[in-house]
């Protein structure tokens, strides 16, 4: 006879526990005996026989979860309720989507839906204070607030998307379902946000890589066929034009290699935008680096490059690749469009506030914020800018400098022209760091341009590394 004292398994279990074994031994000796009557079932006999003992044997040694007793006490099962009341809590908090419970109050009183439970996602994302906060201080998106009064007072569930505020755009669907009244008759409401900012940026960037890969490359795609339509016609024995074809064609096909490496690495930033990196980077290492790998381009254009404030460390949070790529492309444009012999001044700051890092540069010029970070209470920052003394640019220009392929009428910047993308991948590196970017431009005077990012904590007495 087994031992039930373990395990306080009240009677009624306990005669349905004898009742399945005893139907089990019953069924086993039957297959077992079929198996002896005929040979040519018998390996199939004897597995179901074997399967349906293993059985019997789980159902009648696994623990068994105490029951209600006979006189109607509740007590145990209570009991269990208890256990299980902490448990339940802590896998409603470790829920990686954000997960809210609303209560209804008044249907026409939109002020009087609030925020019953909100897990540790919740809280985060959408600033929730504690329970009873308002729903509507919480999530400000109408089609949510509607599906929501929808699940609350007409038992329909909805699915709509929301966009959460912010300088880093996230993309959620909300799925919000009606659920039982509480004990005191409140109506109550299942919120949960799913996070599909990946999937809605890789069909972004599906999108606008069609549409500017086909835009963009149309022009150099058409001048290498009309080229080599001359080579294989009038110009075929003409060994001159033919050199200067080939050189012609060799520039567009750089051309194009640059615009597609541009384009791929415009739609990774974009990719991973809403993801903060989390390293360490030192400003001024990484504007030595640049400066060495701009230094045969400068030199082609007589153009003398100074780094300034350098001298102490200024670390950031960031991810050093694309910190680099960010100085690099600010000083590739400061070359590309100063005249030979011209100066541009590489400048880096440290322990700026956000209002320090927005400060004039240029006595006189226009200056425009082209991205601003949410704000955090005592935030400092580490700012480089960048000042070239080229032709500068009028004010209705400033607004699109961080549009793709946008370039100011008139202005020439070599014969390496760019791609038109680089302040583009600026702006958005420079957000996905929660960083900020300002321009500031006077006709004739040249440009500068300030990207800061938020500065790394201090480590005491440890050296920083690149």
């Amino acid at each position: 006879m087994p031992d039930t004292q373990s395990s306080p398994v009240y009677p009624a279990a306990s005669s349905r526990l004898w009742t399945a074994g005893a139907s089990g031994g019953v069924a086993v000796a039957v297959l077992l005996a079929l198996a002896v009557a005929n040979p040519r079932l018998a390996p199939a006999l004897v597995l179901g026989a074997a399967i349906v003992g293993l059985t019997t044997w789980l159902v009648y040694r696994r623990p068994q979860l105490p029951l209600a007793p006979a006189d109607g006490s509740a007590s145990a099962a209570s009991a269990d309720r208890d256990t299980a009341a902490p448990l339940l809590d802590a896998v409603f908090e470790s829920l990686a989507d954000p997960v809210l419970v609303v209560s209804g109050g008044e249907a026409d009183d939109i002020a009087g839906r609030r925020v019953v439970l909100a897990n540790r996602a919740a809280r985060d994302l959408l600033r929730v204070q504690g329970d009873g906060a308002l729903l509507v201080s919480a999530i400000r998106d109408p089609g949510v607030l509607e599906a929501v009064d929808e699940a609350l007072f007409g038992g329909l569930a909805r699915e709509v998307d929301y966009a959460a505020a912010g300088t880093q755009s996230r993309h959620w669907r909300a799925l919000v379902r009606p659920l039982p009244a509480d004990e005191e008759g409140r109506t109550l409401a299942l919120v949960v946000l799913r996070d599909e900012t990946d999937v809605r940026r890789m069909e972004l960037m599906r999108v606008d890589l069609l549409a500017n890969a086909s835009h963009e490359l149309r022009t150099p795609l058409a001048s290498l066929s009309g080229f080599i339509e001359t080579l294989k016609g009038p110009a075929r024995d003409d060994a001159a034009a033919r050199d200067r074809f080939l050189d012609i064609m060799a520039a567009q096909a750089e051309r194009m290699a640059r615009l597609v490496a541009d384009l791929l690495s415009l739609s990774r930033i974009e990719l991973n935008e809403h993801i903060p990196p989390a390293g360490r980077v030192a400003l001024e290492r990484a504007a030595l680096d640049v400066a060495d790998a701009v230094s045969v381009l400068s030199d082609e254009k007589r153009v003398r490059l100074a780094i300034e404030g350098g001298e102490t460390a200024s670390p950031v949070i960031g991810e050093r690749d694309q910190i680099v790529q960010v100085i690099q492309n600010l000083v590739d444009n400061a070359i590309k469009y100063s005249p030979e012999g011209a100066r541009v001044e590489v400048t880096l700051r440290r322990g700026l506030t956000a209002e320090g890092a927005l400060g004039p540069w240029m006595p006189g010029a226009t200056r425009l914020p082209l991205l601003t970070p949410d704000r955090a209470e005592g935030a400092l920052y580490a700012a480089v800018t960048v000042r070239d003394h080229g032709p500068g640019m009028a004010r209705e220009h400033l607004p699109r400098l961080t549009e793709r392929f946008y370039r100011v009428e008139g202005q020439k910047s070599g014969d390496r022209s760019g791609t038109g993308l680089g302040l583009a991948i600026v702006k958005h590196i420079v957000n996905r760091h929660r960083g900020g970017l300002v321009v500031e431009s006077l006709p004739g005077q040249g440009t500068a341009i300030t990207a800061y990012f938020p500065a790394a904590p201090q480590r005491g007495g440890a050296r920083e590394q690149a």
